[in-house]
């Protein structure tokens, strides 16, 4: 089969289309903290606990997360729209001022857990992969913290909605 490129405005006019849970992806390095909104993760198994989550590799200050060993996944909810834009960098914040617009905890690993998340993975980092333009981080869920039960916000045709 003959291999075709295709157009990658058209790629992600029609990804635009898939609704996905929208999440921070949290780690620490001593005193070093960085925080990432996504969309791309997923559960990879339950024995043992294991997740993948995925982040632009073009950005050199997301090295810290194959760097600190660990990582979070906080699952938001429609209370942190706000939270979504700053850590999506739509905001213009330094990492400071958007960690200041939540409250944090660590679990078992150190990396921030957002207090009031939906739910928040706590995450060994076990492998990385490069695929194209991004990082796949494998993470053994470690720890877990279960918040209330609210809806999930979902992002969906370039902008945030909840169910």
């Amino acid at each position: 089969m003959e291999k075709t490129r295709l157009d990658p405005i058209t790629y992600r006019d029609a990804m635009s289309r898939m609704s996905a849970h929208v999440q921070l992806i949290t780690a620490a390095d001593g005193t070093e903290r960085r925080g990432v909104t996504i969309t791309a993760s997923c559960s990879v198994s339950d024995d043992p606990p294991t997740i993948l989550a995925c982040l632009n590799a073009a950005n050199p200050r997301n090295d810290i997360f194959s760097r600190s060993g660990s990582f979070a996944l906080n699952l938001l909810g429609p209370q942190h729209i706000r939270l979504a834009h700053a850590f999506s960098g739509r905001d213009q914040l330094d990492m400071s001022r958007r960690f200041a617009l939540g409250r944090w905890i660590q679990l078992t690993t150190g990396a921030p857990i957002l207090v009031d998340a939906i739910a928040a993975f706590d995450c060994r980092l076990i492998e990385v992969k490069i695929m194209a333009t991004h990082l796949i981080l494998f993470g053994e869920v470690v720890d877990v913290q279960i918040g209330g039960k609210k809806p999930p916000l979902i992002y969906v045709d370039r902008g945030y909605h909840t169910l």
